[in-house]
């Protein structure tokens, strides 16, 4: 089943951000534009890599007023152990979300019941809280910061632009195209 248009669950849960806990619930998301970026645990070896991929890409993000969540089953107090172990990790500005319950992983259907831990899965959600866009893939693949970044663009360009559709690899400013019959050769 897609979730594609589906409105995110109401939430409450933890974050360690700038280094402080702070409370994160669904109205903090509405009203802009977020990426859930679901990971499957802190202390492990492609997290850091794609954690620091996507820091490295946030001011982009912030620019196009989109926040980012980054999210695993570990603690708020696990993410501040690792933000003070890691060179890598303590270079994370954007929210990191604790969910050792499990209930943003399986509210997003990215839960791994077995493990105890999500599987790696972003979620592009507009700023009526439901997901546009979103991907799961295999945890021992890492994800690129620049493809997240480029579906957001495209996400935000067609929800202002409802008649035009953004083909493959479509970056701002290229064409766009309008949906007809005679696209499809129907004409």
């Amino acid at each position: 089943m897609s979730l594609i248009g589906k409105e995110i669950s109401d939430f409450k849960v933890q974050a360690y951000v700038n280094k402080d806990f702070k409370e994160v619930t669904k109205a903090d998301v509405l009203g802009k534009w977020s990426v859930f970026f679901f990971y499957p645990a802190d202390f492990t070896f492609v997290c850091p890599t794609e954690l620091e991929d996507l820091q490295n890409k946030y001011e982009d993000f912030k620019k196009a007023g989109c926040e980012i969540y980054s999210v695993s089953c570990d603690t708020h107090f696990v993410h501040k152990a690792w933000h003070d172990a890691s060179k890598t990790i303590q270079k994370i500005e954007y929210p990191m979300l604790a969910d050792p319950t499990g209930v943003l992983a399986r509210a997003f259907d990215v839960m791994i019941e077995e493990d105890g831990q999500a599987e790696r899965g972003d979620f592009i959600v507009n700023p009526e809280g439901k997901i546009v866009a979103y991907e799961v893939i295999a945890g021992n693949v890492g994800r690129n910061a620049n493809e997240l970044f480029r579906r957001l663009q495209a996400s935000q360009f067609v929800a202002e632009h409802g008649d035009e559709v953004c083909p493959a690899k479509w970056e701002p400013g290229a064409k766009t195209l309008k949906p007809s019959l005679d696209l499809v050769g129907l004409i």
